[in-house]
């Protein structure tokens, strides 16, 4: 990847000063990386990347002032929350410089469900600052003990609670945000409502979100639920039922087959070998009524707790997402993954189809959110990797029969998921980051002509 060009980085760390800045080779490389190594592809692409400079604005005044000394000496700047993306989000591809936001960590109000909260605070933060006032976050990732709520809504898209809820992209999920430009004078901008979404799953690229506002969810009194069945075809219709079910109070449905399950060692001594299984999460008061479903439709529960409860098996979302191809990979580092759509009516069959096809190259692995109102599933599934050309070959497989694919395995922002120009995103950058110096090398629509 490019590099700026030659300067003199103590100069700029002094001419920073008091701001925190961080040298070091250990922190360089700590954070200009994040999970990238999901995909061999990224792996070999991106493993080189690195900032010349972290620097750890604590308040906006500092971030401004960061933002106006780069702006002048047209030095690339890359934000990063907890770093926990899968596919080079906070990597620093022209190098420069990497903003660390954590410090920009207060929880500043919570009133009537609704929260406002700096964006380098941490999702498990958040909680323990709602949480007590009976309110938790309507969806967040597997990664919910490490990652921000900034970086959550500029690289994320859903996670835990997305059977209820959706999405980001969703109307209402995201009420505000606090976002500085990338100019001579860096300006604040307040967006509601639909003015958030060009920054929404941006990467970082147009603007740096300094604040949210988001709509919180009433808390429950949760329980982990292990079910096994002898399938994925059995274990799928029973998450498409349950997510039917609109009495059973629902936060988690993931669907697994026995190739990606066999990789979660803590589960292991619960588990039917060869069986497929899902994990659920549902409110205690709808516990009965889960059961009776899950006995109905030929499941077997296997495991259930209090999701309050701490032992030696972490949080049942920790096997979810894509923390389910972090265990593989802790177990074999040739495995790597895929992020595909089954929607439709016909989606239940798109799955079987897509099982039939690649069967254990492409262990099935299902996250079921809601989607325009609909139930649906993201296949996380795992992909027993050959090489590139073999990988292509499936997610052309699946496009072609209906299954639209987010490419993992590019760090580009339309590429990875709309594989369109999003002209409002593109429009929205022009105006606030005019010289393109913010995450550049990411956004395919940009170019030096755009400035």
């Amino acid at each position: 990847m490019d590099s700026v060009s030659p300067i003199d980085w103590n100069a700029v760390a002094a001419d920073l000063a008091p701001i925190e800045c961080l040298a070091d080779r250990a922190s360089l490389r700590a954070k200009s990386r994040d999970f990238f190594w999901y995909s061999p592809v990224l792996n070999e692409k991106l493993k080189g990347v690195s900032a010349e400079l972290v620097v750890c604005p604590a308040n906006e005044a500092e971030l401004i002032r960061t933002l106006a000394y780069c702006h002048e000496r047209r030095i690339p700047v890359t934000p990063r929350g907890g770093g926990t993306g899968n596919y080079g989000q906070a990597m620093p591809l022209r190098g420069g410089i990497v903003l660390d936001l954590l410090k920009l960590d207060r929880f500043l109000w919570l009133k009537d469900g609704v929260a406002r909260v700096e964006a380098g605070l941490k999702l498990i933060d958040l909680e323990r600052h709602s949480l007590p006032q009976g309110w938790e976050l309507r969806f967040h990732p597997s990664t919910r003990r490490t990652a921000t709520i900034g970086g959550f809504i500029a690289g994320g898209s859903g996670g835990v609670g997305s059977v209820q809820f959706g999405g980001l992209r969703a109307r209402g999920n995201v009420l505000g945000l606090r976002l500085v430009t990338m100019e001579a004078e860096p300006q604040a901008l307040e967006l509601r409502g639909e003015e958030v979404m060009p920054a929404v799953h941006a990467y970082g690229t147009n603007g740096v979100i300094v604040e949210l506002e988001m709509p919180l969810a009433r808390s429950w009194p949760w329980r982990e639920i292990i079910v096994s069945f002898p399938d994925i075809g059995g274990a799928a219709a029973f998450g498409n039922a349950l997510c039917e079910a609109d009495g059973i109070v629902r936060k988690l449905v993931t669907v697994c087959d026995w190739q990606s399950a066999q990789y979660f060692r803590p589960l292991l001594s619960h588990l039917k070998s060869g069986q497929a299984i899902a994990l659920c999460v549902v409110a205690d008061p709808s516990l009965e009524a889960f059961e009776t479903l899950s006995t109905a439709m030929g499941g077997t529960i296997v495991f259930q707790r209090d999701a309050a409860e701490a032992d030696d098996i972490p949080p049942l979302y920790e096997f979810t997402w894509n923390h389910t191809t972090l265990w593989a990979l802790k177990a074999d580092r040739s495995i790597t993954y895929l992020q595909c759509l089954f929607d439709g009516p016909d989606y239940l069959d798109k799955i079987a189809r897509a099982v039939a096809t690649f069967g254990v190259e492409t262990p099935m692995h299902l996250e079921f959110t809601r989607l325009n109102g609909r139930v649906a599933a993201f296949g996380l599934q795992l992909v027993r990797y050959r090489n590139e050309a073999r990988l292509y070959e499936i997610i052309h497989w699946l496009e072609a029969n209906g299954c639209p694919v987010a490419d993992p395995h590019t760090y580009i922002l339309e590429d990875g998921g709309m594989k369109t120009v999003d002209e409002a995103q593109l429009a929205f950058k022009r105006r606030t980051d005019p010289l393109g110096l913010l995450n550049p090398g990411k956004m395919k629509a940009w170019s030096p002509a755009c400035s």
